[in-house]
């Protein structure tokens, strides 16, 4: 088993969904997969009751629902929905869900998630020793007993992931433990322009604006349906 593994949980009523979750999370060693469970009802007693790292939860279920599992177990970090109803995505960020994928899964948005999964927990590792500390026109990041001095004007975007944002210069990458949208509501920040729930850039960085993404420098980065409307304003 490799050194770094996640518990893991899947819970799906269908059985052939149930299954495919199940074939799709194998894949990836990281997870360790310690249950796996035809209701919500089923499996909460169980979680309750052992440490669980990932929930792959369906939300359409009879009697407690996927949202329900996942409202009564907000201590679990990471918690992906897999589900048929693209509908349910507005609801599941309210009970602060890391992903949100529409079935039939597909191996590369499957593997999309892992990959953040995966940078989720190196993260959670790394930016504890990390703090925080704003200037007017810098930010200074502590790693251990050194400070790091940026020049705001070098961030290029804010990446957040939970409750760390990374902050990505043209060269080099930085971790803090703070959310985008507390970072965002930093004065030193305002110059940002959020433009997805986990993204916002530099406004005089931003190169071109397509349908769906935004290109700031060398970065593709993706724009979500609820901002698209401020990149508007800006063409």
């Amino acid at each position: 088993m490799p050194a770094n593994t996640y518990s893991c949980i899947i819970v799906d009523d269908n059985e052939i969904d149930r299954l495919t979750a199940l074939a799709h999370a194998r894949q990836y060693p990281m997870l360790d997969i310690v249950g796996v469970f035809s209701s919500a009802t089923e499996a909460l007693p169980v979680v309750q009751n052992q440490p669980v790292e990932v929930l792959l939860l369906d939300v359409d279920m009879p009697g407690l629902s996927g949202l329900d599992l996942r409202a009564n177990l907000m201590q679990v970090p990471v918690c992906v929905f897999i589900t048929a109803y693209p509908d349910y995505a507005a609801d599941s960020f309210a009970v602060d869900a890391f992903d949100y994928l529409v079935k039939p899964i597909r191996a590369e948005r499957f593997a999309h998630t892992m990959v953040r999964v995966q940078a989720y927990f190196n993260l959670t590792r790394k930016a504890q020793l990390f703090d925080l500390s704003l200037g007017a026109d810098t930010v200074f990041i502590k790693d251990g007993h050194q400070q790091i001095k940026l020049n705001l004007h070098e961030v290029v975007y804010l990446e957040g992931l939970k409750d760390y944002t990374r902050i990505v210069t043209a060269t080099q990458q930085y971790t803090v433990l703070s959310s985008i949208g507390n970072l965002l509501q930093n004065k030193p920040f305002q110059s940002f322009l959020r433009i997805h729930r986990s993204y916002a850039v530099q406004r005089h960085y931003i190169d071109r604006i397509g349908p769906q993404q935004v290109y700031v420098q060398q970065f593709t980065l993706p724009v979500g349906r609820s901002y698209r409307s401020v990149l508007n304003e800006m063409g």
